[in-house]
């Protein structure tokens, strides 16, 4: 209604201006629109037509665009409506890929990807689902397909990595995250991978090189971390380097050993491997020395088990007897020191002494199967079988392991034999005694048998200083 109430006053306006200027241009003019060409007619008729031609280009070209317009708003909403079923299909694909069916979940991600080749999502997760088949060709066919839709992006490439990874294609790898580090030299998250990928390989040489990078970059609570990871870097190297040359022409590596040690005293593996490298050049003495600075240093028991190692191996236990005894007149409440003198003296039937020194620790409320076994083979040496039962009888009441139990602090992974780097989470120097809190309990009955056995009597214990073992 309103439309037509406006062409109506149109109408009407036109009329009139036709009406006022044909009043006062009543007169014909010539129109000359080519060579020779013209129109004769009134001027009122010329401004009219010239109007209404306006109007109809402009309606004209509104109508134009109105319709272009609706065509891409068309084209733009089954667009959407593609996008969403696509969508859809791929949500269906990744269900079932969770849900273990691959073969389902293959067959729609292969369809997602017929709509719309551009998806990476979609790559990703057929090649995963490509992996879990076993199928990793199949996974890097994928993979490249959407590197060449994305070549640029870094998903696809840290996921076309870890595969040629898994096909063992190392030089590939390699490339992968070269090709990476090329374009974003400071990509942390490429650096990490890649020195995940090389400490993986042993290239001890290449990761520590990526790893001094990556401490170049880092800021904030998290670059002790990073300077950490780079010492055990440097001691793997230095270690590989010493097996490589059978521990011959080792004076770098023994410079670089102690450097890691200056730097961090704590660092139990290069302790470890410097007593190992004296060993091997035959230096009993300096191995030793290395392993009681590192007990003294740490508390960690894979030091007395070495040292007990040592000395039993060169026949010459009287020299860990002294240190055993030296060391408790600094560290008399040390239940450790105690434990493993005690076990000592046992081996070498020195049965009363061991006596001794066990009875220490037990008196602190220890409760370990390897004491109550080590006292009751004790007092079966001196055909005290009361005692010796009864010894029996606390072990049956706890776990029936023999040796002493090693356990990752990072992880929990446990072993009885030490390594310097926890097979599962890959820390470093994270393995210590997995009941070292039972021997840091300290009863004043200790501090009473310590006196004896440790400092002269007279002298006074120091209540809070000792230092207590694992």
């Amino acid at each position: 209604m309103l439309m037509l109430m406006v062409l109506l006053l149109a109408i009407i306006a036109l009329m009139i201006l036709y009406i006022y200027l044909f009043h006062f241009n009543p007169e014909a003019v010539a129109l000359i629109y080519y060579w020779d060409h013209s129109i004769s007619g009134s001027l009122a008729v010329f401004i009219i037509c010239s109007i209404l031609a306006g109007l109809l280009a402009g309606l004209l070209i509104h109508f134009l665009f109105s319709a272009s317009y609706k065509v891409a708003s068309l084209k733009l909403k089954r667009r959407e409506q593609r996008n969403l079923e696509t969508s859809r299909l791929y949500r269906q694909g990744l269900n079932k890929y969770l849900s273990g069916e691959p073969e389902e979940a293959q067959r729609l991600l292969e369809k997602v990807l017929d709509r719309d080749p551009a998806r990476i999502d979609a790559h990703i997760t057929l090649s995963d689902v490509h992996i879990g088949r076993g199928r990793l060709q199949d996974a890097v066919g994928t993979l490249t397909h959407a590197r060449e839709q994305n070549p640029d992006c870094l998903e696809v490439l840290f996921k076309l990595a870890s595969v040629y990874e898994l096909m063992g294609k190392n030089d590939e790898t390699e490339k992968i995250y070269e090709t990476i580090l090329q374009e974003e030299k400071n990509n942390r998250t490429a650096l990490e991978r890649f020195r995940e990928y090389l400490v993986r390989q042993k290239l001890w040489g290449k990761a520590l090189e990526l790893q001094r990078r990556l401490v170049k970059i880092t800021t904030g609570a998290r670059l002790d971390e990073e300077k950490q990871r780079q010492q055990s870097l440097r001691y793997e190297l230095a270690w590989h380097n010493l097996q490589r040359n059978n521990f011959k022409n080792s004076r770098a590596e023994q410079r670089e050993l102690m450097e890691i040690l200056r730097e961090t005293p704590d660092f139990v593996p290069a302790r470890m491997a410097l007593s190992a490298l004296y060993k091997a050049e035959g230096h009993i003495r300096e191995a030793a020395q290395a392993l009681q600075e590192g007990y003294l240093a740490t508390g960690k028991s894979v030091f007395l088990t070495r040292l007990e190692e040592l000395y039993l191996e060169t026949e010459d236990p009287s020299a860990l007897l002294l240190f055993y005894r030296s060391a408790l007149e600094g560290k008399s409440r040390d239940l450790l020191l105690h434990f493993f003198y005690g076990r000592l003296c046992l081996r070498l039937e020195m049965v009363e002494e061991a006596i001794e020194q066990l009875t220490i620790v037990e008196s602190a409320d220890v409760e370990l199967p390897q004491l109550y076994l080590l006292l009751a083979d004790a007092y079966r040496r001196r055909n005290r079988f009361d005692e010796s039962y009864a010894a029996f009888q606390k072990l049956l009441h706890l776990s029936h392991a023999t040796e002493l139990e090693l356990v990752c602090e990072k992880c929990g992974a446990k072993a009885y034999e030490w390594v310097s780097r926890c097979p599962q989470c890959g820390a470093w120097s994270s393995y210590a005694l997995a009941d070292r809190k039972v021997f840091q309990t300290v009863t004043p009955a200790v501090e009473i048998s310590g006196l004896k056995y440790g400092k002269p009597e007279g002298s006074k214990a120091s209540p809070t200083h000792d230092k207590q073992g694992e």
